[in-house]
């Protein structure tokens, strides 16, 4: 498995991919790069980690490095990368480092970076710093410049009480719905900050799972259905009203009902802004691959729905340039400028705890599941095709002959190529890190999905073959 590298940094297996040499040198250029943006101070880095085993050698390995360049190093210790960023922001340092391979498995470990903002890099970013990278252009500190280094504990609790002043939430009508919770962090960043959280809010009883903060996963850490049996059996057996399940990292929120079945990840961002724009109307944003059903809301309520290339900066800019009042991913990354321009769980959490207080006033103990069908209905699938050697070179064309065959759909080419029809969808999207083409597709039933998908995925294989033949 090679070093991905992608605008949220770099990812790799540790002691594998990612290994010293290329943490010290991709350190190293990030300094150098920071350094080059505020060259008439010392460039301050706030630094964090999650709770994976090779988290504090790492740390340890990378804020040497800031520091022989001659940065300040601000070091939260284990956190969460949206406490990471709000920091960055409340320090007005010039950078942000996370370690943590977000909902990648335990072996895994990455560099997640941020500008002055708290903010990943943009495209035209990472490329000024894999250029550093690649040429050694390197800035370090002579031996009487070398920079220093302080650490800071209290970021969790100053996250926490960002999220609980946003006007729209209020900890005491939750208190009256006497909810019980469970939580499930999955010994990730989540351990604390997560329960804390719900205790704030006003959750009469939180049932911890998975809340050691160990960072060694009992499961695949992706809060997705097919990780999740153990979490749901823990749920029906508890007796909870709904259970809140966070990746490692905590940038994203899923949400299981009181009966097992799941909310949905891709609803999470669906429900919060449903609540949010009854408190501040305007336009909402997410990817090219998240559920149409946002924009079924944002036609609810007479807002506009812009949709970005994949990933957490993509839509962070889309939501600039078209002030966009809420976004993120469908894949539970909530994102609430109001706060931050980052996903964001504890946001997550807060808004669509007080929006289902909010429904339960009108449904007088409603359950989670009876809530959730208040929105609109949609079933997605994801598959993937694997490219043979030079296959790839030839989805361009492909693409093109797909929009042309599929008369009856509006082909859009921001990011690979989706194809939206009059009660469906479907995204082809190459990765940019592994040979491959993931195929979304959404309908109003499961059946039409995994049929849209699969058809999909057998005309790009038809068409590659067909491709090659003729070269």
């Amino acid at each position: 498995m090679s070093l991905m590298i992608s605008v949220s940094g770099i990812r790799g297996i540790v002691g594998e991919s990612l290994t010293p040499k290329n943490l010290t040198a991709f350190a190293t250029a990030f300094a150098s790069w920071t350094i080059r943006q505020h060259p008439e101070k010392t460039a301050r880095i706030v630094l964090g980690r999650d709770t994976r085993p090779t988290g504090k050698a790492i740390s340890d390995l990378v804020s040497s490095t800031l520091l022989l360049c001659g940065c300040h190093v601000i070091d939260l210790g284990i956190t969460t990368t949206p406490t990471v960023e709000i920091a960055v922001a409340a320090e007005q340092a010039d950078a942000g480092l996370i370690i943590t391979a977000s909902h990648n498995p335990v072996p895994w470990n990455a560099l997640k970076m941020l500008n002055h903002l708290g903010e990943f890099l943009n495209a035209e970013e990472v490329a000024h710093l894999l250029d550093i990278a690649e040429k050694e252009h390197f800035i370090i500190a002579p031996w009487d410049a070398i920079g220093t280094i302080s650490s800071k504990n209290g970021y969790d609790d100053y996250h926490i009480d960002q999220v609980l002043q946003l006007p729209c939430i209020n900890p005491s009508s939750i208190a009256r719905e006497k909810f019980k919770v469970l939580v499930d962090c999955v010994e990730g960043a989540g351990f604390s900050i997560v329960p804390k959280l719900c205790k704030r809010l006003g959750i009469k009883s939180i049932v911890q799972v998975a809340c050691g903060g160990t960072g060694l996963f009992p499961r695949n850490p992706e809060p997705v259905e097919e990780n999740l049996s153990g979490t749901i059996a823990a749920l029906q057996e508890s007796g909870c009203d709904f259970a809140l399940v966070v990746d490692p990292d905590v940038d994203r929120l899923a949400l299981l009902c009181e009966d097992g079945s799941l909310f949905g990840e891709e609803y999470t961002l669906v429900a919060c802004a449903d609540f949010y724009l009854k408190h501040k109307p305007g336009a909402v944003a997410n990817n090219l691959s998240s559920s149409r059903a946002l924009r079924d809301i944002a036609n609810r309520y007479g807002v506009a729905c812009y949709s970005a290339k994949v990933g957490e900066a993509n839509v962070s800019e889309v939501m600039k340039e078209k002030h966009a009042v809420i976004g993120g991913e469908g894949n539970g990354g909530v994102i609430l400028p109001e706060l931050h321009y980052g996903r964001d769980a504890l946001v997550g959490i807060a808004l669509l705890i007080q929006a289902f207080t909010l429904w339960r006033t009108s449904n007088p103990g409603g359950s989670l599941s009876q809530f959730r069908k208040t929105f609109p209905d949609y079933f997605m699938s994801k598959q993937k095709i694997v490219l043979g050697q030079g296959e790839r070179d030839l989805l361009g064309k492909i693409f093109t002959d797909i929009a042309l065959h599929y008369h009856d759909a509006q082909a859009n080419r921001l990011d690979g190529l989706k194809l939206d029809f009059a009660d469906s969808w479907v995204h082809l999207r190459p990765s940019n890190t592994e040979p491959i083409v993931r195929i979304y597709a959404e309908a109003p039933s499961k059946e039409r999905a995994e049929k849209l998908a699969f058809e999909l995925k057998l005309d790009i294989a038809t068409r590659c073959s067909g491709n090659k033949k003729h070269e």
